[in-house]
């Protein structure tokens, strides 16, 4: 395997919707779901594609910003490694890459959300040396 782990410009970011899609337990339909994908793409966040050689194999986002309580951070959000792929140290490799690019952007702090029922995700990301530090609430208006 050669993963490499490639930013994506707007253009070509459309092609991880399908993974969001999966990853889409509200049911959002795929035309709202891509028009806010579109609108996140002018905010502060970047779009990245994994790939095994020229295969793609899953997707994430990062979010930028500064918190008043851990200053420079960034979040990683919808991580999608393809069924085929897992466990097979992936995850981790991605997870130290997010690190050190943070580094390069003077990031001093990741975080991130997981669903509460994602007990897989949780005992990944305490292997990764995150803590849980609350619950993330959500109320449509």
């Amino acid at each position: 395997m050669q993963i490499t782990f490639k930013l994506l410009n707007n253009e070509e970011a459309l092609i991880i919707l399908p993974y969001l899609d999966i990853m889409n337990q509200q049911k959002v339909p795929m035309d709202l779901l891509t028009a806010r994908f579109q609108e996140m793409l002018s905010q502060s966040y970047e779009a990245f594609a994994i790939y095994d050689g020229d295969q793609l194999i899953g997707c994430f986002g990062l979010w930028s910003m500064t918190r008043h309580y851990c200053g420079r951070s960034i979040e990683p959000d919808h991580v999608y490694i393809e069924e085929a792929y897992r466990s097979k140290g992936i995850g981790a490799q991605l997870f130290q890459w997010i690190e050190t690019y943070g580094k390069e952007k003077g990031v001093t702090t990741v975080e991130l959300n997981t669903y509460i029922e994602n007990f897989p995700s949780h005992k990944f990301y305490y292997n990764q040396g995150f803590i849980a530090r609350g619950y993330h609430f959500l109320k449509k208006i």
